[in-house]
């Protein structure tokens, strides 16, 4: 899965620890979300479509293998 997550953190001038502690997880996942390591879970982009006010497909789309 392609992502926006860091694209969109950086534009509101947050570092990955805040954007975790926004979210309740761990900077660690963060990290692993905007690196593609790691596809949240579906309550998860939820949270980061809501807290960017965007769709969940304006953040997340699918990658080469879809």
């Amino acid at each position: 899965m392609i992502n926006r997550v860091r694209e969109l953190r950086e534009a509101k001038a947050w570092s990955q620890g805040d954007l975790a502690e926004k979210l309740d997880v761990s900077r660690q996942t963060i990290n692993a979300i905007e690196t593609g390591r790691y596809d949240p879970s579906l309550p998860l982009a939820f949270k980061i479509a809501k807290l960017f006010r965007a769709p969940i497909e304006a953040i997340f789309t699918p990658g080469k293998d879809v």
